[in-house]
C-alpha cells in the first residue's frame, strides 16, 4: 500500500499481486508465501479480490502510531522500537496541540521536500490521539493520506513544544501559514518509533 522509510515498522501492510488462475486457496497462499519469506516478514492473511483492486490506489486512508519512551533510561528491548526522550514533557499540552492537526489542512510545513514543488500538500486528518502507558507515549494518527515524513515531523513538533523548546503557538502557526514557515528549522522524529498500523479500504 506504499513504501516505508528505512527503520519504520509496518504492523499491517497490504500488497496485491496479479496471478493466473490459481488452484491454491487464499489460506494456502499464506502458508506458501510464509515458507519463502524471512521470519521478520509474515503474511497474516490473504484473500482474492477483483481485478480493479490496487493495494495503493484503492486505499481510503492509513493509521500510523508513533511510540515515545519518556524516561531517563530506555529498556534494551525498546531499542529500535521507540524514540527515547529523557526530558520532562507537558503531556496535556501535547494532547491539546495534537488536536490541532485534526481536519483538512495544508501540511506543507510538515512534509520533507522530495524535489516536488507542485505536490498537493492538502490532507485530512480524522483523529490524532495521545495515550500514556506508564513511561510509554503513543500518538495514533488516522488520515486520508500522508506526505513524506509527515507523521515524524508532526511528532517532532509536538515533543519539542511539550519540552518547551519551540515558540508558543508554533504548531498552529505552521498550519495557518504553512508556506511562510517552510524556511524555519523543523525537527524530524526518528524513524524507529513509527508504525504503520492499518490501511483502510
Amino acid at each position: 500500500a506504499g513504501r516505508t522509510d528505512a527503520g519504520v515498522h509496518a504492523i499491517a501492510q497490504s500488497a496485491h499481486a496479479d496471478l493466473p488462475e490459481s488452484r491454491l486457496t487464499a489460506d494456502r497462499w499464506v502458508t506458501a508465501l510464509n515458507g519463502s519469506l524471512p521470519l521478520t516478514i509474515r503474511v497474516m492473511q490473504s484473500r482474492f479480490v477483483t481485478e480493479a483492486f490496487h493495494a495503493r490506489f484503492s486505499a481510503k486512508g492509513k493509521v500510523y502510531r508513533y511510540r515515545v519512551w519518556n524516561d531517563r533510561i530506555l529498556p534494551p528491548l525498546e531499542v529500535g522500537r521507540a524514540w527515547h526522550v529523557p526530558l520532562p514533557l507537558d503531556l496535556e499540552k501535547m494532547r491539546r496541540e495534537a488536536e490541532l492537526f485534526v481536519g483538512r489542512h495544508d501540511f506543507a510545513s510538515f512534509a520533507a521536500n522530495r524535489g516536488k514543488p507542485d505536490e498537493d500538500t492538502i490532507r485530512t486528518i480524522d483523529s490524532a490521539k495521545l495515550r500514556q502507558r506508564s513511561k510509554q507515549l503513543e500518538l495514533e494518527v488516522s488520515g486520508d493520506g500522508f506526505l513524506y515524513k509527515m507523521v515524524r515531523l508532526m511528532v517532532g513538533a509536538l515533543v519539542r513544544s511539550a519540552a518547551g523548546k519551540s515558540a508558543e503557538g508554533e504548531i498552529e502557526e505552521r498550519l495557518v501559514n504553512p508556506r511562510r514557515l517552510l524556511v524555519k528549522a523543523r525537527f524530524v522524529a526518528p524513524a524507529d518509533g513509527l508504525y504503520l498500523v492499518r490501511v483502510r479500504y
